[in-house]
């Protein structure tokens, strides 16, 4: 918070100089970023261009009072300005000796380009002249002067940039200049009338020539620009809070462009994308920063063995000294801050000036690599280590990417669903995709939204796109278990599965035609894209080590198919918390067998078709405990609604009726028997095991069996976990754990051989939450509770999560909610649940195993919380393993900081 001033009012202005800082770097909050770090850079007695920064409850009070300033701000700002100019001996608005001055934003969290700055400030008719006589240099001074009015032109009085760069191009085009660097003073001054006589037209008044009017413009805009669209979009998508505002910095300009012992430049203390410690960065003699941004220039390297700089060209070689200091405080500045920095310079006639300082933003195997050097150099420790990986990074690490580099032939922007990056053939149809893998083809999936029908077609494509659908939807969730990227919701395209067609604005593209999706953005490109294979450095592993060695929760994953176990042991699974036996149904001689079953009119005929589904089951169980190798297994019983598995076109009607030797009439009648409105509140989870047990009956003895086997294969000790869904009553648990445990006696009276086995539920709806307590009560009560948060949402919210898309658009735009609760678990209210569920629950029975099974198992964010709620153990898809293992370790890291400063 700000200090107060001497007279007791609220202190909004924090002033620098080299060797002295009212601010610091722990003072992010009020002062930005920025500031803060310019603060502790001259409190270091660096070589800081002299300032003072302006706080974000400025920014606050500046939007409270309807993009007005304080009053007070006045004479602080004043009194600060007037030390600046005491310190480069200068004076702002003095037409011999006049103060120029730099307008910067800052928030806490770096958002680099995204707010706007203004340079040059204090220049008019008259300052410029005195600038001129100043440097003995009269382009200089005039090119500085219209830089300024570009601007601020732009900026503050909302003249479009363009107007000044069609006034610049006819100039040089008229007189035969082919570079800025070739303009004179003379056709400066020409330009800069024609820029005045644009802004007097575009703007309706001239512009400013009082310098304390251009002062507050700009600190005006720069506030403003916090809401500008960029802005606004950076922070939805990096999830910085609109509140936190921005500080604005107010510093003496130092120059780069004053001649060939002049330059600027933008530094890491070490290679972002590698991680290697070596200087990495580029400078531009003879120029001003906004000249490396636009990249009108081709910088050069700044040390000699950077690839492809002569000697002569590099910072080093060319001004040596400059290149000894600024090594040093590289140095310096990473010792203190103790991590990687980004630097940007100034080199003003030989002396060298920072202009800021932050931490480095890196790749993927760049931040491991640092964290474990850091951590190996003693600068940090292992848990600050961990503490420094952003988990979902990760995601670069384990899947394909697209080459960034590369040119690519954009279509369409959706959800960036499942990591990973595709390409393949256009297929409108499961059957088809499946046909085309076989022969040895890649395909994307596309459609305008998956069903649990399309699994086997999601498993054989390569990549899924989708119309509808939104984070959490059926081709998000399956499409990140199976480790395929997916694209969802892209909402601008038009999908004919029938007519086998896609449109993407006027284009159109049919079966057969290649496209590339990138599950890491969203974005949707014609064409096959350029891939990049992926990457797991050494250093990940050491990452990984240290994080199992720290955190308490278990990690295991959601895995259906051996496919997935294995990836997911690959990964560092402890187990399987949740295999979701339906999926096992979908392949196509599998299901005609759970169709059949549906269809049938008694208990004897879907018997008949039980009994050939309990091989094929038990031999996919079978298979996952042999992968697991005595680790834990959750197997949940049958849960979705039957009509699911029935067909629902003519055409897939049609076949299945023909293949069951059944009358299609008939097959037609028995799917509307089945149709719900609201199937996913309706007949399913252990309400299909209550109507039919032999369904129970029948998975229950594939899994005893199946342990049965596994134990004399590998000699490990099976326990497997039977898990009973969407339970609201106790005696709903007790009829179907009645069913378990008879099936399991008859399998050892048959095998001769015991399983150890528990019973658990999964906990989905809000009733379950709170008749924990009942439902674990007693030995014949629940083992263990395993939260499927992805259906508890839907209930606690009443919200579908395939329909909420607009709706959590709208009101992450109005701000009801900060992040979507599908996505992020919403913690004042679902997550209430879960704490209650677990602390109800082992208040019956104190040693309850507790988990999370659903997709908040692999979000950074909800880990934390359930770590806070003493979870045994979270489960999450196979590709989100190694995010979850990072993040359970960091959320303990910092639940133990939070209890050792209670303490």
């Amino acid at each position: 918070m700000a200090q107060p001033n001497a007279d007791g009012k609220k202190k909004w202005v924090y002033a620098f100089v080299p060797g002295k800082a009212e601010g610091s770097a722990s003072m992010a909050e009020l002062l930005g970023g920025k500031g803060a770090n310019l603060a502790e850079m001259a409190s270091l007695d660096l070589p800081v261009p002299p300032g003072f920064t302006i706080t974000t409850e400025v920014c606050e009070a500046f939007f409270a009072a309807d993009h007005k300033l304080p009053e007070a701000l006045k004479g602080e700002v004043m009194q600060a300005l007037e030390a600046i100019g005491n310190t480069v001996s200068a004076k702002f608005g003095d037409e011999k000796r006049p103060l120029l001055v730099s307008v910067r934003s800052g928030s806490r969290a770096s958002m680099p380009g995204m707010m706007d700055t203004i340079l040059n400030l204090g220049l008019n008719d008259k300052t410029v002249e005195g600038l001129a006589e100043l440097t003995g240099d009269a382009r200089f001074a005039f090119d500085s002067y219209r830089r300024f009015i570009q601007m601020y032109g732009d900026v503050v009085l909302g003249v479009d940039h363009g107007a000044f760069e069609d006034i610049l191009e006819n100039f040089k085009n008229l007189n035969g200049f082919a570079a800025d660097t070739d303009l004179d003073a003379e056709a400066w001054h020409e330009i800069i009338a024609d820029y005045k006589a644009a802004i007097e037209r575009e703007h309706g008044a001239p512009f400013p020539q009082d310098t304390s009017e251009q002062l507050w413009g700009a600190i005006a805009a720069v506030f403003d620009s916090w809401h500008n669209p960029r802005a606004e979009t950076y922070r939805r998508l990096h999830d910085i809070p609109d509140a936190w505002g921005t500080a604005v910095t107010v510093q003496a300009m130092v120059f780069g462009n004053l001649g060939d012992n002049s330059a600027t430049g933008v530094a890491f203390t070490r290679n972002p994308s590698t991680g290697e410690k070596e200087i990495f960065g580029e400078y531009l003699p003879n120029a001003q920063g906004e000249d490396v941004v636009a990249g009108i220039r081709t910088p050069h390297a700044l040390t000699k063995k950077s690839t492809g700089e002569t000697s002569e060209a590099s910072l080093e070689v060319a001004m040596p000294e400059v290149f000894t200091e600024l090594r040093k405080i590289f140095d310096r500045l990473e010792r203190h801050y103790r991590d990687m920095q980004d630097v940007e310079f100034t080199v003003q006639l030989g002396k060298l000036w920072i202009l800021q300082t932050r931490s480095g933003k890196r790749t993927t195997e760049a931040a491991l690599k640092v964290a474990v050097d850091l951590a190996a150099e003693g600068l940090i420790s292992q848990d600050e280590a961990i503490l420094r990986i952003e988990p979902s990074q990760l995601d670069q690490l384990l899947h394909p990417a697209i080459d960034p580099v590369a040119e690519h032939d954009l279509i369409a922007k959706g959800l960036p669903a499942s990591p990973g990056a595709a390409s393949g053939e256009i297929v409108f149809h499961s059957e088809m995709a499946e046909a085309l893998k076989a022969k040895g083809r890649e395909v994307i999936l596309v459609r305008s939204e998956t069903s649990p029908e399309d699994v086997h077609g999601m498993h054989a494509a390569v990549g899924i796109l989708t119309a509808r659908g939104g984070m959490t939807s059926h081709a998000a969730v399956v499409a990140r278990g199976m480790g395929r990227p997916c694209v969802s919701g892209a909402g601008t395209l038009r999908i004919d599965a029938n007519a086998g067609i896609m449109r993407a604005g006027a284009r159109t593209f049919k079966s057969g035609d290649i496209v590339s999706i990138d599950g890491s953005t969203g974005r949707v490109y014609a064409g096959k894209a350029k891939m990049l294979p992926p990457q797991l450095s050494g250093t990940f592993a050491t990452i990984m080590e240290w994080a199992d060695a720290t955190r308490r929760m278990k990690v295991r994953t959601n895995a259906d198919t051996p496919r997935d176990a294995r990836q997911a042991r690959s990964f560092g699974a402890e187990g399987i918390g949740l295999c979701r036996t339906e999926h096992m149904f979908f392949e196509e001689k599998r299901i005609l067998a759970v169709r059949e079953m549906i269809c049938a009119e008694d208990e004897e005929g879907r018997q008949q078709a039980l009994d050939k589904l309990l091989p094929v089951q038990r031999a996919d169980f079978e298979e996952l405990f042999e992968i697991m190798a005595g680790l834990p297994v959750t197997i949940r019983l049958l849960d979705p609604p039957l009509h699911e598995f029935l067909p629902h076109e003519d055409r897939e009607a049609a076949q299945v009726a023909a293949a069951l030797g059944m009358d299609l009439m008939r097959l037609k009648a028995r799917v509307a028997e089945l149709e719900e409105f609201n199937p996913m509140l309706g007949f399913r989870g252990c309400r299909l095991g209550i109507k039919f047990p032999e369904i129970t009956r029948m998975q229950t003895r594939a899994i005893f069996e199946a342990a049965v086997n596994a134990r004399k294969k590998t000699g490990e000790a099976i326990r497997p976990e039977v898990m009973i869904p969407f339970i609201a009553y106790r005696r709903e648990f007790d009829i179907l754990r009645e069913v378990i445990a008879e099936t399991a006696k008859a399998v050892e009276r048959e095998s001769g051989i015991a399983i150890p086995y528990d019973i658990g539920t999964m906990i989905e709806l809000p009733r379950a939450a709170l008749r924990a307590a009942d439902i674990a009560a007693g030995p014949l009560g629940a083992d263990f509770f395993s939260f499927g948060t992805n259906d508890m949402t839907q209930t606690v919210l009443g919200l579908s999560r395939d329909d909420a898309a607009p709706i959590l658009s709208n009101y992450l735009e109005h701000e009801v909610i900060a992040i979507d609760p599908f996505v992020s678990i919403d913690q004042a209210g679902v997550g209430e649940l879960v704490k209650i569920g677990v602390e109800r629950g082992r208040s019956a029975k104190p040693n309850l195993k507790t988990g999370i099974c659903g997709e908040h198992g692999g979000d950074p964010r909800s880990i934390g919380f359930f770590e806070t709620v003493d979870l045994d153990y979270i489960s999450c898809s196979p590709y989100r393993v190694p995010i979850a293992r990072l993040s359970a370790a960091q959320a303990a890291i910092r639940r133990r900081r939070r209890e050792q400063k209670a303490s």
